[in-house]
């Protein structure tokens, strides 16, 4: 992946800025409109053109291979939820205080609270681990807000104009931001040390990974989050930001802590949890994402503004 300006060829460049000065316009035009209006706006805007972008086959891909008893028409309501959830989930990154207030606001739930607020207490280092669901940013903010600040590691986007953007956005919900790569790992690994708290994203193709079942699946996945927790100690507890029926509000829901045993055992529990609660809420997962790249040996790679692995 190209990691400056300088790096690509100019019709690349030329490409990545156009790509880069189209979005930004979309999204500064949408700031006019109020907030309450503007999220299901995007959202029905990015799920209405699912079909012209290859959204809606992806997804189809994935619930053929993964949910072969899902009838046309629950494939066809779930390609408009996913992609109406995404063009949300895009639209608050960008919206600021508006969407931080809500993320503020929303409870907080769920058995692995108690062991968040305990390792707190202890000094204890926490690895928060979450998927492409909801919106992995609310459950981002509303911990921040109640003082469990943390770290954060992302994968810098295909795009370096639009990363740039990004990044900088990402950033004013809380920092640390690691960088996915040699030197963002030495830096989240400085912070575990001194007890800090760090989120990763965990539900990506990842080259290099193990083959862990998902949704009855093989699919290639990064052991890093469980090596870590091993490695340091850390409490390892997957949170959601799961949204609500009104589409514009939150429950952040922390699961079990994930009990200390090995790398795959445990990234197959991360795999688990994430899958009971994408089964309980099917439009609010990424289907996009190319998930089990092995079984689609012919797709190309992940759009470049697909979300990168990052906080939630």
């Amino acid at each position: 992946m190209p990691l400056d300006p300088s790096q690509l060829t100019a019709k690349q460049r030329a490409s990545y800025f156009a790509e880069n000065i189209a979005l930004r316009g979309i999204l500064r035009l949408a700031s006019f409109v109020p907030y309450r209006w503007r999220i299901p706006l995007i959202g029905k805007l990015v799920s209405t053109l699912g079909p012209l972008v290859g959204f809606d086959r992806r997804i189809r891909d994935n619930l053929t291979l993964t949910c072969p008893d899902l009838t046309e028409a629950e494939i066809a309501k779930l390609c408009r939820e996913v992609g109406d959830n995404a063009g949300r989930t895009i639209a608050e990154l960008y919206a600021g205080a508006p969407f931080v207030d809500r993320a503020k606001a929303a409870p907080i739930t769920g058995p692995g609270l108690k062991a968040l607020e305990e390792a707190r207490a202890a000094g204890r280092p926490v690895i928060l681990v979450t998927g492409h669901f909801g919106n992995y940013d609310a459950a981002r903010a509303g911990l921040i807000s109640r003082g469990f600040t943390m770290g954060a590691l992302y994968r810098r986007m295909a795009n370096p104009y639009f990363n740039t953007h990004y990044v900088r956005t990402i950033s004013h919900i809380g920092t640390p931001m690691f960088e996915q790569g040699k030197r963002g790992m030495v830096e989240m690994v400085r912070h575990l040390k001194k007890g800090g708290t760090i989120a990763i994203v965990a539900d990506l193709h990842v080259h290099g990974g193990e083959l862990i079942n998902f949704f009855g699946k093989p699919a290639v996945t990064s052991t890093v989050p469980a090596e870590l927790a091993l490695k340091y100690n850390a409490a390892l507890i997957p949170v959601y930001g799961v949204r609500q029926e009104n589409g514009l509000d939150f429950e952040v829901i922390l699961s079990d802590e994930i009990p200390a045993s090995d790398p795959v055992t445990m990234t197959q529990a991360i795999c688990n949890d994430l899958e009971n609660v994408v089964r309980r809420h099917m439009g609010q997962w990424f289907w996009i994402h190319r998930r089990w790249k092995p079984f689609f040996p012919e797709a190309a790679e992940d759009l470049s503004l697909e979300s990168p692995q990052e906080d939630p």
